[in-house]
């Protein structure tokens, strides 16, 4: 069991996901801003594994406009060998990366052009993971995209879609569960249908379900997962108390988490929280699975 969080370390004086305006698209500009990404995207591994936070999600926009038509920069020649370097360091600290692109990204949509954008850019996100050679335990998640007035129909274009898609993106792919069109259930549906492992959102789950329980989902959606596949992994939050049902909480909650953690025994998860503050969280969730046996600590941190 490994604890995450998504993208920014709040602590850290940089920021792994800077952009810039496309209109002010140059090459010289374009590279500048992706070695500061990567700058600070190997000070926020290292910062995580000095407090054993080995699972973290790396934002989709550590390489700017990456999949966009204006974007002709080489940049995967450019930095391949850094991004090896980099790839090479979070192995050897067995830490777990997973990217979650935007919510355009829509693969059932019935625009193809919007399909077609969608493609490119997880063709991107696969590209980057490769090049840092994390194989198939890095995982790029996405949602199952629209209902479009058909929920069935929106599943069987989805499928459609996935089954044209290149290896080199499927084998990095997982679904989650959203929190008003696609149920957990329905992932596994999915899943049936074409393979694809389901990371089960807990937060979501809670807010949009068919009734099922919690520790039958967790180990439902545990099952689609393979061994070339690692330890599933889950999203966890809860909800804000001010804000409308789905609003992410700024702290975690540790009586939640606690019975979140009793309820996941005996299952194994790589554990991603999205919570507002981030590394904050983790640390505490951290302090809270000391005597977790599932916990999984840095080399040598005991």
């Amino acid at each position: 069991m490994r604890i995450g969080y998504p993208c920014i370390n709040r602590r850290l004086d940089c920021t792994s996901a800077k952009k810039f305006r496309l209109a002010s698209f140059n090459d010289e500009r374009f590279f500048t801003t992706v070695s500061g990404n990567l700058s600070c995207f190997r000070q926020i591994l290292a910062w995580n594994v000095t407090h054993n936070i080995l699972f973290f999600r790396i934002s989709s926009d550590i390489i700017p406009f990456a999949s966009h038509p204006v974007c002709s920069a080489p940049w995967q020649e450019h930095f391949s060998e850094e991004l090896e370097r980099i790839g090479h360091s979070i192995r050897d600290a067995g830490i777990r990366i997973s990217m979650h692109p935007d919510q355009f990204i829509i693969l059932n949509s019935p625009d193809e052009r919007i399909v077609s954008r969608s493609v490119d850019e997880l063709a991107y996100h696969a590209t980057l993971l490769d090049l840092m050679g994390l194989g198939t335990q890095a995982k790029i998640q996405l949602h199952v995209g629209g209902r479009y007035g058909d929920s069935q129909e929106s599943i069987a274009r989805f499928v459609r879609v996935y089954d044209t898609l290149d290896p080199a993106i499927r084998r990095h792919l997982v679904i989650e569960n959203d929190e008003t069109r696609f149920s957990a259930t329905d992932c596994l549906e999915i899943s049936e249908q074409t393979g694809i492992p389901v990371l089960l959102d807990v937060f979501h789950h809670a807010c949009y379900n068919n009734g099922e329980e919690m520790g039958d989902m967790l180990d439902a959606t545990g099952r689609t997962w393979g061994a070339a596949d690692g330890i599933p992994m889950v999203d966890y939050s809860s909800q804000h108390p001010a804000k409308r049902p789905g609003g992410h909480a700024e702290h975690i909650d540790l009586s939640d988490f606690r019975q979140f953690l009793e309820l996941s025994q005996p299952f194994d998860r790589d554990i991603m929280l999205e919570i507002k503050d981030k590394e904050t969280s983790a640390l505490a969730a951290i302090s809270l699975l000391q005597k977790d046996p599932r916990f999984e600590r840095g080399i040598g941190r005991g």
